[in-house]
């Protein structure tokens, strides 16, 4: 059977849609006492700290096709790093990024522009917040990063679904994708979204989508999409910081497993439930 190509949207002029991908992804593990918490802590910040969201801010950038015009990257303290990196579709010019790169995207002319043609940028970038947490009932500490990325043009911040998911291998992801805006087609016809898509699931790659249950709720008639994703099963072994699991008994293996899944169900959920 023939494939026919999709033929291809003609624009008139920049593609004004702006697509804006959010993640929030949760790591959970069980570290018993202070101490094996503050070294939870103190992994997580430097596991996740500003210099490597960085690094993985970039990777994303390169992923989706877009220049890195600034970063700006902040290590907290107790606890805690954000990175925050501004992005264009087209290459810039290092020498001029402004003369030559923003005329030819608006009019096509080599013209002098407006100065409020350069805020349009703040519509494209990267952000990465980092959020570590614990809590001395229950030897329960989560760890939470918050990803928004925000593209306008044809670039896609889809593309970077894989990625994400892969350099924080969390227990619980829970993303947003949305197409705000419009742009004109060549005869001037109202554009609201430029691809087809039905659910953030038909971005993921299958050995993700094997291994995490996942739900959709979707607002199609507002190009709103959003999918919760939890893991589905886990070796106990790997959430232990601190304490051997043969250390434990089969009774304290059963609990501690008990603990970490209602963490997950409370969080998937949002909601909390009954103590254990």
């Amino acid at each position: 059977m023939e494939v026919k190509p999709i033929k291809r949207l003609k624009l008139y002029g920049f593609n004004n849609l702006t697509k804006t991908l959010s993640f929030n992804m949760y790591d959970i593990c069980y570290a018993k006492t202070p101490e094996h918490r503050d070294a939870y802590i103190q992994y997580i910040d430097e596991e996740y700290n500003a210099d490597r969201l960085t690094n993985i801010a970039t990777e994303v950038a390169r992923i989706v096709g877009a220049t890195i015009l600034n970063i700006a990257k902040q290590d907290y303290d107790p606890q805690g790093a954000s990175v925050t990196m501004l992005i264009a579709e087209e290459h810039m010019d290092p020498e001029h990024p402004d003369d030559n790169h923003l005329e030819r995207m608006y009019t096509g002319k080599e013209v002098p522009l407006p100065d409020a043609v350069v805020a349009h940028l703040d519509k494209s970038h990267i952000t990465v917040h980092t959020y570590p947490e614990s809590h001395p009932h229950g030897g329960i500490s989560t760890f939470r990063a918050d990803i928004d990325v925000s593209t306008c043009g044809q670039i896609s911040p889809l593309k970077a679904l894989n990625f994400l998911i892969e350099s924080f291998g969390p227990d619980i992801v829970v993303a947003d994708y949305r197409v705000r805006g419009f742009t004109r087609d060549v005869d001037g016809r109202k554009v609201f979204i430029d691809h087809k898509i039905n659910s953030i699931q038909n971005y993921i790659n299958r050995k993700y989508r094997d291994i995490y249950q996942m739900i959709d709720v979707t607002v199609f008639q507002e190009n709103i999409f959003h999918t919760k994703m939890i893991i589905k099963d886990f070796d106990l072994d790997n959430y232990l910081f601190g304490t051997a699991k043969k250390e434990l008994s089969i009774g304290d293996k059963r609990k501690i497993k008990l603990k970490l899944k209602k963490e997950m169900s409370e969080i998937f959920y949002g909601k909390n439930m009954p103590r254990i």
